[in-house]
């Protein structure tokens, strides 16, 4: 019978073989997953029949280029454990740097007490900043209604039900509720002739309308414009992802629609990964 030490060393082989980076992790998570429990290289239990053909169901479904994520049905966030599904974008080390932003941007400074999240997914940014602003409420839109009931799913499993409320509905129909703190936003920001050149496990796994907008990338922001024009508080904050090398064009659509930077901040790559905005205060009609 193949034990867990042998069935870890033969999965870790295979995945690189296949060309999968961090191959030896990822064979430990799919078979923690089998197993229900945490498993260590060195262990010599034993896996019954059963449980080895499962593992190496899903081995194979790794070497197909499914992320792990999607394989298990769920991602760490945060401090947050999230359920995923092909319904939604894969949550990414990338965008906590949303949330470090906003926690930089608030420091010293009253908390946010309503968060606004446009696109929420997974839920991911919204459930972060609640775990961060614990007075906050919060509610998040999302257009897809597989996507909201896994925000809904993810708020439970978190125990931030009480506090968020998650809507299906495109942005622009967002009703006039009160201004909101903080606004985040993890848009659409690829270009839509990128979206082949992308890798397997983004391009036919996440959902491509959490992926591409537009010709040159920039179709959602311009989308979010007015609607942070006219949701952000007067003292509030917008946090957005920004796709490599957009930075710039996006600041320049959001100072067209009267808002003005505050920040930007690069992720662990160094890679400029999100913009701070504020309302313009020398511009005529400030809330």
């Amino acid at each position: 019978m193949t034990g867990i030490r042998e069935a870890l060393k033969a999965a870790a082989a295979e995945l690189s073989r296949a060309g999968i980076e961090g191959g030896r992790l990822d064979a430990r998570l799919l078979l923690g997953h089998v197993l229900g429990r945490e498993v260590w290289p060195h262990e010599e239990v034993p896996l019954d029949d059963a449980a080895l053909a499962r593992y190496r169901s899903l081995v194979a479904r790794r070497i197909a280029r499914e992320p792990v994520s999607k394989i298990i049905g769920r991602r760490s966030f945060w401090t947050l454990d999230l359920a995923v599904t092909s319904d939604t974008l894969d949550p990414r080390p990338d965008s906590e740097t949303v949330i470090e932003a906003a926690l930089d941007s608030f420091r010293g400074r009253a908390p946010p007490r309503r968060i606004l999240d446009l696109g929420t997914g997974t839920g991911c940014l919204l459930l972060a900043a609640l775990s961060e602003f614990p007075d906050a409420t919060g509610i998040g839109i999302d257009r897809s209604p597989a996507a909201a009931e896994v925000a809904r799913r993810n708020a439970g499993a978190t125990g931030l039900a009480g506090r968020v409320e998650i809507r299906c509905q495109d942005w622009d129909e967002i009703a006039e509720e009160g201004r909101f703190e903080l606004i985040l936003s993890n848009p659409p920001y690829i270009a839509e002739a990128e979206v082949p050149t992308l890798a397997e496990e983004v391009r036919d796994h996440d959902p491509i309308g959490a992926l591409a907008a537009g010709p040159d990338g920039l179709d959602a922001y311009r989308a979010l414009a007015p609607v942070l024009a006219r949701m952000l508080a007067a003292d509030g904050l917008a946090v957005l992802e920004l796709g490599i090398g957009q930075g710039d064009a996006v600041a320049a659509i959001m100072v067209g629609a009267g808002l003005a930077e505050v920040a930007r901040k690069a992720d662990l790559a160094g890679i400029e990964r999100t913009l701070v905005l504020k309302w313009n205060d020398t511009r005529s009609g400030t809330p």
